[in-house]
């Protein structure tokens, strides 16, 4: 009788011997493990034809387990779980364990090709580290990005002031608001107290570059930039922002409890960390691209959409000016690799090692395009970030230096906790199950599938989301001109920085940074009615001078006292071809479409 589980093996079997390497990382010494002939002398009824046929479990109950069960009962933990209690998953794991079992070399094979030569599980604590300061490093951006532009967008003299849309929050919903709007500029909203919020936000993402006080720092930043958004209103109404907060509640599962850094001894990132994670990077892909074909939109389903993608996106790029050119066939093309990118590749975040590795090439390679053609703020860097969850310490090793790679000690896998640690991997554990439950609700609503009740609980969160960029292609690009006057006769344009404005000036690059009164003025040039609200206050705001305001813009063409009147000019904006721009130098040719409003005024 043994104090311990006891799993026999055929030590004559090469792939038997690379999976008890795997399974013995993953055990630790709560399992012994022992080859046939080691194990015999002590348990005569151990037969060869009984180990050649699999391995064996020998428990301190007196139990002989065999096969797969002799396998999950080892490894314990979900797989014992799923064994035992989900419908289908032992006759699966029964059938696909007796197939291997009877093709091993077959099996051997391919596990190399899978995986590599290396047998053991892999570990990501290399990827983990490069993964908390990457996040870091973006909320380090968001905030700075923000900081420059709050007091413009939702300060005392901005275009929607936070103090007015709380007062009316809470005049209309009662006390309910103060779930529906989850911030803490409940208790101030002027503008030194969002220069706060502002500073804070950077000053803790810089903590989390550094290591110091990881969980901590997480849960400040998220609760900072929360209570931003939730006031920034229309103008934080972005996918990205709402992936950074969801990014920021997996880093909390991947990051390490330690208070101080460690450079070279890195601690193992928890399991449901890396599940997490991956599964996000997957939905955030996957739901990307499936949710272009479940909208319906015609250029989706043709194929060609890129065909007027790079000159109707929100911040062109110059690069994005040049893949406009190509010809049909190839915009046609991409989309049809993207497509493969967005809804196959995700599946391969959950392949072995090597093919992982493959996905991760192939999901960055499309972040570095899409960052190339035009700006998306953090998004591509955040979703980049995620990608390197992918990557297991072999592959970083060979990455980094070889004096790097090489003093980077990965901690071993503890299996005698004590009971601060395993109260603190139960709460994880539980905490990350139910992020598992509302993200598979989400998944649910986004494909069609109903889950909308429980979401309507946790919403206001904005934590754990659905994503679909571009799931409607615009196939024609609406520009909103502001231009002001004195005496209704000359206008002069008010032109913004990073929006397409002047004709000959090059499109430029925005990101990381977004300028968020930029990106809203196209979506108001998509639908002017729908945005007519805060172009009214951005009006008002522009006749009384506003110093945030102004600042948001290139140039100011009324210096020295506010005009009289503004008024909103409607273009159809396209890109030149070559030889249009050879010959006047513009990048852009518009057409006026009309006046969307009279001169306004103060009154």
């Amino acid at each position: 009788m043994t104090d311990r589980p006891l799993l026999v093996y055929d030590g004559d079997c090469g792939f038997c011997r690379r999976q008890i390497a795997r399974w013995r990382d993953l055990t630790g010494d709560r399992v012994e493990y022992a080859t046939a002939d080691e194990a015999r002398p002590r348990y005569p009824q151990l037969t060869a034809e009984m180990v050649r046929a699999g391995v064996v479990l020998l428990t301190p109950a007196g139990e002989t387990i065999t096969g797969a069960g002799a396998v999950v009962t080892a490894l314990g933990g979900w797989r014992l779980w799923a064994y035992r209690r989900v419908r289908g998953v032992r006759a699966t794991a029964d059938f696909v364990y007796r197939l291997v079992a009877r093709h091993r070399h077959a099996a051997s094979a391919l596990t190399r090709v899978l995986s590599g030569p290396d047998p053991g599980p892999g570990t990501a604590a290399i990827a983990s580290w490069v993964f908390l300061r990457l996040v870091g490093v973006t909320f380090l951006v968001a905030f700075v990005s923000l900081w420059t532009q709050v007091h413009g967008l939702v300060g005392d003299d901005g275009i929607l002031p936070a103090h007015e849309y709380l007062l009316w929050a809470k005049d209309k919903f009662g006390s309910g608001c103060y779930w529906m709007l989850p911030t803490v500029c409940w208790l101030s909203t002027d503008g030194a107290f969002l220069d706060v919020l502002c500073g804070a936000g950077v000053m803790t993402a810089v903590l989390l570059v550094l290591g110091v006080a990881p969980i901590p720092a997480l849960a400040l930043l998220w609760m900072l930039y929360l209570s931003l958004c939730v006031v920034g209103q229309t103008f934080f109404s972005f996918q990205w922002d709402s992936l950074l907060l969801e990014t920021a509640l997996v880093a909390v599962f991947v990051a390490p409890t330690d208070w101080r850094p460690k450079l070279w001894s890195l601690p193992r990132p928890p399991p449901i960390g890396l599940l997490l994670g991956r599964l996000l990077l997957f939905k955030l892909l996957f739901l990307s691209g499936v949710t272009k074909l479940l909208s319906g939109d015609p250029t989706w389903r043709d194929l060609s959409a890129l065909d007027v993608h790079y000159e109707t996106q929100p911040l062109p790029s110059w690069i994005g000016w040049y893949a406009h050119q190509f010809p049909e066939w190839f915009q046609r093309l991409s989309v049809a690799n993207m497509y493969v990118i967005e809804i196959a590749l995700p599946f391969l975040i959950f392949a072995p090692r090597r093919v992982r590795h493959v996905a991760a090439a192939g999901l960055i390679l499309l972040q570095v395009l899409i960052a190339a053609t035009g700006s998306y703020c953090f998004f591509n860097l955040l979703t980049v970030t995620l990608c390197l969850l992918l990557l297991d310490d072999q592959l970083w090793r060979w990455i980094l230096p070889n004096n790097v790679g090489d003093r980077i000690a990965v901690g071993p896998r503890s299996m005698a906790v004590t009971a601060t640690q395993k109260f603190t991997r139960y709460g994880r554990n539980t905490a990350g199950g139910v992020v598992l439950l509302i993200s598979a609700c989400v998944f649910a609503r986004e494909t069609g599938y109903g889950g909308a009740a429980l979401l309507s609980k946790t919403d206001p969160l904005r934590t754990i989301n659905g994503y679909g960029l571009f799931r409607v292609m615009t196939t024609e690009r609406f520009e909103i001109v502001i231009e002001g006057s004195d005496d209704r006769l000359t206008w002069s344009e008010y032109e913004f920085t990073w929006k397409p404005g002047d004709l000959a000036r090059r499109p430029r690059f925005a990101a990381p940074h977004q300028p968020r009164l930029d990106w809203q003025m196209w979506f108001a040039g998509i639908s002017p009615e729908r945005n007519a609200y805060w172009l009214r206050r951005l009006a008002d705001r522009l006749l009384d001078g506003s110093k945030p305001v102004l600042d948001l813009l290139a140039d100011n063409p009324f210096p020295d006292q506010p005009p009289r009147y503004v008024r909103f000019i409607y273009y159809r904006y396209e890109f030149t071809d070559r030889q249009t721009r050879r010959r006047t130098g513009h990048w852009w040719a518009r057409e006026l479409l009309g006046t969307l409003t009279p001169p306004i005024d103060r009154q």
